[in-house]
């Protein structure tokens, strides 16, 4: 038999554990979110829990390879040959595909990529086969095809959307309105009721879908079956008396408990579920080359004649092998920087306060809150003022300290009550999903689930609706999008590996590896990313000569970078380096985004100062409005020297270059002694910087006189004239933007008075 299908075989091996990698980040978000978001555990207890769940459920799970074996493709149909072709296609595709949602950090299907790797590429083949036959037509498709597993996954894929987003929001909303933002408050007894339901859910959960269809769910089978109903009774008394006796000895709150026991069971179910994701085609493969030999060695049958109709029984995976891989999964888990960066996704959509926004709105996102609002205040008028003051009380956060987004993050994303209904709710749905056969994806049913009770406890205001429902229909569309970029990738590397497998399987391997390296490099290189040492930081003090000291090492960071992307804008239109001029472009959209961020903490700014220091916060816009001004001159002389060189336009005259030259060597100077007196905090010497203005003004002016005397006798080019003038007065702007500036540290410093800072008490 020919050595090519042996390296296939080492080949999926291999992928198998990088598959198991990828897969594994991208779904760690189903079951630590609710942990991470609430901190309630701290971060090493949630990993080891998990970790306990996911080692337990790998080596329990039934390991049955249903999908990766028969669930998608009628297996007596193809030979062994392109049996192996469609695996290494599902292979590669697979881990490419998980690892770029990796990459980008949104979560998606590990069920949906295989399955839908699993319909393309055997489609394509079939395709293949029909197109050689002479009798067979497009008809012939639905005897190689198991259509009716792709239409339930689908199907599965759209109710889980609505249906966990649904419920979701509903349990939370009631939930909050008995239990209200300040529930520790309320009667012990609520907390212990609530913990006690809570555990019953989750419990319940972990024997129905975590241990199902395991070797050890048919050992209890018999006592389980036909008594569920006196399970949960008894399982609620009991959990209630827990819930009872564990606040009465350790003061705490029992949701703690419910948190760690609902992540324990959706990593179990996770694990002992989506295991065959991960090791079903690589196990098909293995069995597949297994029957190929043995048939080889007593018959010599050839590969491109053996059915793989073997591929149609029940073949349970190793222990060994199961055991591997849940130390693979387990390990992953711990050191994967991708699992965390998916992981913040769903967390910065689902936080209760102000948080960096990690995705833009949209026209549909717009459309959406803006719809929603007008039924919201439709729907108002039914309701009574009295009922909805009444309600409105739930859902009253308790008055804290205004905090920056910046400080919001080391702070719960939400509390323990939204993180136990996710956990109960999540788990609720898996499990009637799997009692009802429905192939419910738990990333899916995870995410919609948090998403429903984020909105329902009104996490989702006007200030950031826009935000976070665009971030939902952009995980939305990338599942989606993983079901057609899964379907139409598999297809086409099967078709390459078809034509020729001894070429085509060895580049594509080694373009897999590439890409993977490259993109973990990439993602390290962002992840490990420092704050660069000239960025700007909010400003914490109360008073004027407090902002004034402490806003300097900003106005030194904003002044030196401002001086080098004046120049390089000068340089690269005297050069006509459009390279420069694209690279200052984002050195400008990275200083305007940063003043930006400033100005949107200004809110927090204020709100935490005393009556006494109100004029700090004047001083501190001001500032703030000039360093805007500075920072959009910057933007527009290099957006406008950019456009003129990249549209190849009439290069700037001799002349000209040399005296915008001339303005840059004045500005440099004049940049580098503003720099220096910030950097030292010696604002004695802005009056001296001051004093030269006029120098600096009638220079620039000069420039202007002279280009209107070259207009008028010499210059030829409308493009020139205007590109120069528009630099001569956007610099101008700079110059009085940065002046003002001057101006208003140089009125408000007094060196007499000691600064002060905001005090650290609420």
């Amino acid at each position: 038999m020919d050595n090519i299908y042996l390296f296939m075989l080492i080949a999926i091996t291999i992928l198998a554990v990088a598959d198991i990698v990828v897969g594994v980040s991208n779904d760690a978000i189903n079951f630590l979110n609710s942990a991470i978001g609430s901190k309630a555990l701290s971060m090493r207890t949630i990993m080891i829990v998990a970790s306990l769940g996911i080692f337990i459920g790998a080596v329990f799970s039934s390991g049955m390879m249903e999908v990766a074996r028969k669930g998608i493709f009628v297996p007596g149909q193809f030979y062994f040959d392109e049996i192996m072709y469609i695996f290494m296609a599902v292979m590669i595709t697979d881990i490419l595909l998980l690892d770029f949602f990796n990459t980008l950090g949104l979560p998606t299907s590990t069920t949906v990529s295989i399955v839908f790797n699993l319909l393309g590429a055997a489609v394509v083949m079939s395709l293949i086969k029909i197109t050689a036959s002479d009798s067979q037509t497009l008809a012939n498709l639905g005897d190689y095809i198991n259509t009716k597993k792709a239409i339930e996954i689908i199907s599965g894929i759209v109710m889980s959307v609505f249906i966990a987003f649904s419920v979701g929001a509903l349990v939370q909303w009631f939930s909050r309105l008995i239990f209200t933002f300040q529930y520790e408050t309320k009667k012990k007894y609520f907390s212990i009721i609530f913990g006690g339901i809570s555990l019953t859910t989750i419990l319940y959960f972990i024997l129905l879908k975590g241990l199902k269809g395991t070797p050890f769910y048919k050992n209890i089978s018999s006592f389980m079956d036909g008594n569920e109903m006196y399970i949960v009774v008894a399982s609620l008394a009991i959990c209630i008396l827990f819930s009872y006796a564990f606040q009465q000895l350790t003061k705490k709150s029992v949701l703690i408990v419910v948190i760690a026991v609902g992540t324990f069971g959706l990593a179990l179910a996770f694990s002992g579920n989506d295991l065959v994701n991960f090791i079903g085609v690589p196990m098909a493969a293995f069995h597949s080359y297994e029957a190929m030999q043995n048939a080889f060695l007593t018959s010599g049958t050839l590969p491109a004649e053996f059915s793989m109709s073997v591929l149609e029984k029940k073949v349970p995976a190793e222990p060994l092998l199961l055991f591997i891989s849940g130390a693979i999964m387990v390990l992953t888990l711990w050191f994967s920087k991708k699992a965390k960066t998916v992981a913040e996704t769903e967390i910065s959509l689902s936080s209760q306060g102000d948080t960096h926004e990690k995705f833009e709105p949209n026209m549909l996102s717009r459309g959406i809150v803006r719809g929603t609002t007008v039924l919201s205040d439709y729907f108002s008028v039914l309701v009574p003022k009295s009922t909805q003051e009444r309600i409105g009380k739930s859902f009253e956060k308790p008055s804290s300290k205004a905090l920056t987004k910046s400080q919001s993050k080391d702070l719960p994303a939400f509390d323990m009550i939204r993180a136990s209904v996710n956990l109960m709710v999540a788990g609720v749905l898996i499990a009637i999903a799997t009692s009802m056969k429905l192939p419910l994806s738990t990333t899916y049913v995870t995410f919609m689930v948090a998403m429903g009770t984020s909105f329902a406890d009104r996490a989702w205001g006007r200030e950031s609706a826009v935000y976070r429902v665009a971030g939902v229909l952009n995980v939305i569309g990338g599942w989606f999008g993983t079901a057609i970029g899964a379907f139409l990738a598999a297809g086409i590397v099967v078709f390459l590996i078809n034509w020729n497998p001894k070429v085509m399987a060895p580049i594509l391997l080694l373009l897999t590896a590439i890409i993977l390296v490259r993109n973990y490099l990439a993602h390290k290189e962002s992840s490990n990313k420092t704050i660069a040492e000239d960025s700007l930081t909010d400003s914490e003090s109360s008073s004027v000569q407090g902002v004034i000291h402490e806003s300097a090492k900003n106005i030194a960071n904003v002044v030196k970078r401002g001086n080098k992307i004046y120049s390089n804008a000068i340089n690269g239109l005297a050069r006509e380096d459009s390279a420069l001029l694209k690279k200052n472009k984002k050195q400008v959209v990275k200083l305007t985004d940063e003043v930006d961020a400033l100005r949107d903490n200004i809110f927090y700014f204020i709100k935490n100062l005393d009556e006494s220091s109100l004029n700090a916060s004047n001083f501190y816009i001001n500032i703030l409005g000039y360093l805007q001004d500075m920072a959009q001159s910057l933007d527009y002389i290099t957006k406008m020297s950019y456009k003129h060189v990249s549209n190849n336009h009439k290069k700037l005259k001799f002349s000209q270059i040399k005296e915008l030259k001339e303005i840059d060597e004045r500005f440099e100077l004049f940049f580098n002694n503003t720099q220096n007196a910030f950097n030292s905090r010696s604002f004695e010497q802005i009056g001296e910087i001051l004093s030269r203005k006029q120098e600096i003004m009638e220079l620039v002016t000069s420039k202007i006189l002279k280009q209107v005397q070259r207009t008028r006798t010499e210059e030829s080019s409308p493009k020139n004239t205007t590109l120069y003038f528009n630099l001569l007065s956007e610099t101008k702007d700079l110059l009085n933007a940065t002046m003002n500036l001057l101006e208003e540290y140089h009125d408000s410093h007094d060196s007499s008075v000691e600064p002060a800072t905001i005090s650290e008490t609420e």
